[in-house]
């Protein structure tokens, strides 16, 4: 494969994953309120969500399920409703007292991580969008007289970026000044966090492709 084409593919996907989104917007919310730890373990989810995709892309099976109508209907009905429902948890964490909000965090423990774990797979995986992303990147950079490498250094950089990203979102907003900005900002934040959750799953919902 030549190095300009898979550049194209990486470039593609390191913008596409940076841009401001559900799952980045997540991370940092998390990474400001919870600390790095928790933030990770949200980023390892959404990577785990993105590998899901990209293995079904490089095998053919994602584009299958593109093909039926109905199989994308319930993906877009789960991940809008499971959008909204994450809305509504910013918005009520908004609405908390400050005191409140740190004691409703701390006593959560160990099991926090598996839930923001598993937060981060269902975002991804309920994101009808990350399906065409990956058919999309598998098929810019995968061609009929691409060498046999090609797919696994595509699935593979490209996921390895999505950690860097993810991994460096959680990274940065963790740091101590990021969460003293959001300890005087946490009502406005975690309501930003609630408009973005509620704008995606509604425009999920209401989506027709």
């Amino acid at each position: 494969m030549a190095v300009s084409q898979i550049a194209l593919v990486y470039g593609t996907y390191l913008i596409a994953t940076a841009s401001p989104g559900p799952s980045n917007m997540a991370i940092m919310g998390t990474a400001m309120r919870d600390g790095r730890r928790p933030a990770l373990a949200l980023a390892a989810g959404v990577v785990t969500g993105s590998l899901f995709w990209a293995i079904l892309a490089a095998t053919g099976v994602s584009a299958v399920l593109t093909a039926y109508a109905q199989a994308l209907v319930v993906l877009k009905i789960a991940g809008g409703l499971y959008l909204l429902y994450l809305a509504f948890r910013a918005g009520r964490s908004a609405m908390r007292p400050g005191a409140d909000a740190v004691k409703n965090s701390a006593e959560r423990g160990a099991s926090r991580y598996r839930t923001l774990y598993r937060q981060g797979v269902l975002m991804h995986i309920g994101n009808p969008k990350a399906i065409m992303s990956w058919i999309a990147i598998i098929s810019l950079g995968v061609r009929q007289d691409a060498p046999a490498g090609g797919l696994p250094a595509i699935v593979g950089g490209c996921v390895c970026l999505g950690i860097l990203v993810f991994g460096g979102y959680a990274i940065v907003f963790s740091t101590a000044s990021m969460i003293a900005l959001y300890a005087r900002l946490r009502r406005w934040i975690e309501g930003l966090l609630s408009a973005v959750f509620a704008a995606a799953g509604l425009k999920l919902l209401a989506s027709q492709n």
